[in-house]
């Protein structure tokens, strides 16, 4: 089964795709690493980004999204962006899509040995600690 684990920042949709299989998770590096949604209150700008992350999900057979959630409300909310790409990623009609919070992906670190492959870039860290623990 492969995972795309997804973290919303700013205008961007980070990815991080592994495979499981039985209890092992393995890291696939791809080339596209992020999407962006720049002008998100264009129409075709939503067509666009809806466009890529599904043409992303189907080009590279993703069975399941886990996107990490952001807070509604408080210092640390997520921006009208994120929750718009949130959106978009929903509405894809490739794979299933589910949001996992912060408190359970830091749970898991906490009660599994998780080591980060080098391959993960800095940034891809909290999207692949999202599909590892789907």
């Amino acid at each position: 089964m492969k995972v795309c684990g997804i973290d919303l920042k700013a205008s961007n949709a980070i990815l991080a795709v592994i495979e499981k299989k039985d209890d092992e998770s393995v890291f696939i590096p791809l080339e596209i690493k992020k999407i962006a949604l720049e002008l998100n209150d264009e129409q075709k700008e939503m067509i666009q980004f809806y466009d890529n992350i599904s043409g992303f999900l189907k080009v590279n057979l993703i069975d399941k999204v886990v996107i990490k959630k952001r807070a509604k409300k408080g210092n640390f909310s997520g921006g009208a962006n994120t929750f718009k790409m949130e959106a978009g990623i929903q509405l894809n009609k490739v794979c299933e899509v589910s949001l996992l919070s912060s408190q359970a992906i830091n749970s898991y670190e906490k009660k599994n040995d998780v080591l980060i492959p080098k391959e993960v870039k800095k940034y891809q860290e909290a999207a692949y600690l999202a599909a590892i623990c789907s």
